[in-house]
Parts: C-alpha cells; structure tokens; sequence
C-alpha cells in the first residue's frame, strides 16, 4: 500500500503515473524524433566520454563486491557521483548509492544498477590478484561484465548534466546491493521513493530486450529433520524417504500444466542429504522454485506443497518444514506494453542502437519490486560482454557506450525535453 501525506500530491503523482501509461497507447515508436540538435549534443556528449568511461570500468569493476560485501564499490561509485556534479550524493547503510538531478515537478524518475557480483566472480577476483585490463574494444577480467550498467549510468549521468537543463522530474541514479540475495537494496530503495517515483528503470544491458512486468519466483528450501542412525539399527524412520515422497508429489501437481500460459514452473534442482553409506543423517532438504506471472497460482502452488509436507510428515514421522531462500515478487500493470515508457525505450533500442527490441512482460530483477507495488518500471536487458562468472569474464566497451546513450535519451525524452521534441502530444 503506497501511504502519501496529502491528498494534492497523491493527485499529482496519480496524473504522473497515468501519463506514463497513457501517452503510448495513442503513439507509435516512430512519432519518438531523434533529428534534433539537443539529441545530437546529448549523443555526443556521452560517446566523448568512452576512454574515462573505460578507465572507471577497470576501477570500479576490480572491486571485489559479492553480495552482501559491496561497501567499498558503493564509496568508490559515490565518489565518481560527486566528481560528475550530482547532488545529494549518499550511501545508506544497505549499502545503496544515490545520487541526483533536481527536478521541479517534486516526483522522481529512478534509474538503477546492481552492485553486487555472484559470489563466484569474487572467487576469480581473489584468484587473478590483478586489476582488469583493456584490450581493444573489450575490459577484461572478473567484476567487469556487471559493472558495466553502474559505468554506464554514471555516464548517462554526466552527460545529462552538461546540457544544464533542470529535468521536469528529479533524476535519482542508484546502485543498489544485494540483488543477486533478495533484491535488498532494491527494496530499501523502493521504500525511499515509492511515494514520488514516476517510473524505475532497471539497467540490465542495452535495451534491444525490455521487461516491463515481471515474473514472481520464490524460492524455498524444505528441510527434513528425523533421527540419526547407524544402518544396523534399521533405516527407517529416514528424513531421506520423506524428501523422496514429497519431490515426487511435488512434481505431480497440476498447476505448472493447467496455467502453462502464466509461465507456471515448479522445480526441485538441489538435494542435500547424508555424507556416509552406513548412517542415516538426522537432517536433510531440497530447493523448490517455484515461478509464475500469476501470484494467485504461485499462492495456490504453496499452500499445495504445505499440504504434501503435512501428509508425508504423518506418514513417516519426519519433521518437514518450508524455509524462504529467495523471493521476488511478481506482477503486471494494465497497459504497461503500450506506455510511453516502454514504447519510447524501445524506440530508442531500435533508431539509435539499431536493433528490433524483444518486449517481455516476465522480468526478473530489480524491476519486479517495484511492479509488484503498482510502480511503472523496466528492465534494460541485452548485451554487456561474456563469460560472466568465469576468470576470463569480459565486458564489451561499445556496448557500454551504447547502453550509456539508451539511458540518456530515455531520461531526455521523458523528462528533459522541454521543447517537446521527442514527444508530440506531451
């Protein structure tokens, strides 16, 4: 439930966010014009930055910043925010990142990256013991393929400050933490601007793919708990036949069938259990993913599953119980395809980066915390480079450039532009 402390500003952030909706519906991508001089200078104002874009890319990018640890690239990103001019530069305590532009509106347009890496790209981080390097047109090294959405946004950032227009809409830049843990940053972040935001545009890559809904996937350990036992004192009661049976009942429900057309997917990837042959271990679990675009379906899936554990429980005596690893909230907003949000980003995607975007309404990122609320928001996805996760990782320079454009021109065009060039009808 989003709380506002008068009634006037709630109205005007209703109007906002009816405009976001509405205005696409009624124009096509290409009613958005690029043949502008202020488009022209904005562009170049970004492609001018490519070599100190690289070199932040290196720095920022070394950082060893696996999810819950991402101190140390949240005060470097802060201190590359102040040196680019934006105000209000804070990091909180998540640790989140925020920087901005003021507006005049009093609502806010939010752009976000991730901080934190898989723990994986720390892993080869620590391994390697050396910064990235450039080489040609690609930065090489662990830490590097991530960070190229924070580098890009801060040169979004940059540029958009040197045409020295005042926004109709606060511009917020926040590098967010644990993503890849609970969407935690995103959430804290969410907290602080769900009253005014306008939109939240997640930034994943290019932009040739959009999300604009968002899948829910919650993700659950089930844990068994019986008594331990050497193999001469009999197997059973064994937690190891109570997770067989509930796996197996699991995987027969009918919901991942009958709503096939919500995207509905029930699976179980790990099992955790004994290290001996000869003992039965006193505890046990598995993972269960659970994922749906309808969160009724998801609910109903859930409380089908505590019904499975319940009888499997009476019937062999172990202890089973449902553990929250991991949940991201899902959800849709009625006309969000058609919107001028997602039309003109895709205009963007096609005239500028020359590519057909892909339009999704199954997010899975930052973006899904703010849908699930009733908060207009996107996903950026596309390229940023390869091998992520991997010592060799790698992030490609021009898609960089190109990304950092995307989220420029979008911020341009939907609050920036005041001669109404990039949208008749505004």
């Amino acid at each position: 439930m989003i709380r506002f402390g008068k009634l006037s500003f709630y109205s005007s952030l209703i109007t906002g966010l009816m405009v976001f909706l509405a205005a696409g519906s009624a124009q096509a991508q290409d009613d958005v014009q690029f043949d502008t001089q202020a488009v022209r200078d904005l562009e170049a104002a970004v492609m001018e930055q490519r070599m100190d874009a690289s070199a932040m890319l290196v720095e920022i990018g070394g950082i060893i910043s696996p999810s819950g640890e991402e101190h140390e690239r949240a005060q470097a990103v802060a201190s590359h925010m102040r040196t680019i001019g934006l105000s209000d530069v804070t990091v909180t305590d998540d640790p989140n990142v925020i920087g901005r532009i003021p507006g005049r509106s009093g609502r806010a347009f939010v752009f976000i990256s991730t901080l934190d890496d898989l723990k994986t790209v720390a892993e080869n981080q620590r391994a390697r013991n050396a910064p990235p390097t450039i080489e040609g047109n690609r930065i090489v090294g662990p830490g590097t393929n991530t960070s190229l959405t924070t580098v890009a946004m801060l040169t979004a950032a940059k540029a958009l400050l040197e045409t020295g227009v005042t926004p109709e809409h606060d511009l917020i830049f926040a590098g967010v933490a644990e993503e890849e843990t609970g969407l935690n940053g995103m959430h804290a972040l969410y907290d602080m601007y769900k009253d005014k935001a306008v939109a939240f545009v997640d930034i994943l890559g290019d932009g040739r793919s959009i999300s604009y809904g968002a899948i829910g996937i919650h993700w659950w350990k089930v844990i068994a708990e019986g008594p331990a036992g050497h193999t001469l004192y009999g197997g059973l009661p064994n937690v190891n036949q109570a997770i067989a049976r509930s796996v197996d009942r699991i995987f027969s429900l009918p919901q991942p069938e009958r709503h096939a057309d919500q995207r509905t997917r029930v699976n179980v990837a790990i099992l955790d259990s004994g290290s001996v042959f000869n003992h039965k271990p006193e505890t046990a679990w598995f993972s269960l993913d659970i994922r749906s675009l309808d969160n009724a379906v998801i609910a109903d899936i859930e409380s089908d599953v505590r019904d499975i554990l319940k009888d499997v429980s009476s019937e062999t005596g172990i202890a089973l119980k449902m553990e929250p690893f991991h949940i991201s909230p899902g959800g849709q907003i009625k006309g969000a395809r058609d919107s001028r949000l997602v039309q003109t980003s895709a205009a963007i995607a096609h005239k500028k980066l020359g590519k057909e975007p892909t339009l999704s309404d199954a997010g899975s990122s930052n973006l899904n915390v703010a849908i699930a609320q009733g908060t207009p928001a996107i996903g950026l996805g596309g390229e940023r480079g390869g091998q992520r996760g991997f010592p060799d990782e790698w992030a490609d320079i021009d898609t960089m450039m190109k990304t950092s454009e995307h989220v420029a021109l979008l911020a341009w065009l939907l609050t920036m532009d005041d001669n109404n060039q990039g949208w008749p009808g505004k």
